[in-house]
């Protein structure tokens, strides 16, 4: 099997698992994530694959990490992801990429990223919910950091981390490839919390 058919067979039962496990109907996770119900029947069904902001949105509503969401060997307590296994979810022609490199739910989803930003190139993260971490590490280049409205630049060598519930972009300004690690932490859902996109 393909590993784009993988994803997407994944990504199905994955989400009609978490919608159960968290008891919501396909309207309350629409609602909470912002995805309509449709376009969620028709990811349950494995009859499209969705993109990288719809599946972060869907993960962010139920309180999971995307690689739950697409992971199809949940492995014991300890976990060893070669590189093959990585999941590349975005990437452009010019050579532009991020991989998941390994996630978990234990005590509120976290995951850890590699990204790959060419000159001129720039990716942008609709808000995540309050409580949303990112931490990051600039191995090479120089990042632009968009928080906001505020922009920060973040050269190789340099850490930051920044409250993720604000719109936010990586942007590479300068004249060779950006390299960073990205680790992000989610708040576990509470049954009671009021919708991520209202």
């Amino acid at each position: 099997m393909a590993d784009l058919e993988k994803l997407t067979q994944s990504l199905a039962a994955n989400l009609k698992r978490w919608r159960g496990e968290r008891g919501f109907t396909l309207d309350a996770l629409a609602a909470r994530s912002g995805v309509s119900r449709g376009m969620i029947i028709q990811i349950e069904q494995a009859r499209t694959n969705p993109s990288v902001g719809t599946t972060v949105r869907l993960a962010d509503a139920l309180g999971v990490s995307i690689s739950t969401l697409l992971d199809y060997d949940r492995g014991p307590q300890v976990r060893i992801v070669l590189p093959e296994e990585s999941a590349r979810i975005w990437s452009t022609e010019a050579g532009s990429s991020t991989t998941m490199l390994i996630g978990t739910d234990e005590r509120g989803p976290m995951e850890l990223w590699t990204w790959h930003l060419v000159p001129g190139e720039a990716t942008e993260s609709a808000p995540h919910p309050a409580g949303t971490i990112e931490m990051l590490h600039v191995t090479a280049g120089e990042l632009t950091l968009i928080v906001g409205v505020q922009e920060f630049r973040v050269p190789a060598g340099a850490a930051a981390t920044f409250e993720a519930n604000l719109a936010h972009a990586y942007r590479n300004d300068g004249s060779v490839p950006m390299e960073m690690t990205l680790a992000v932490s989610i708040p576990p859902v509470n049954g009671h919390e009021t919708p991520v996109h209202p």
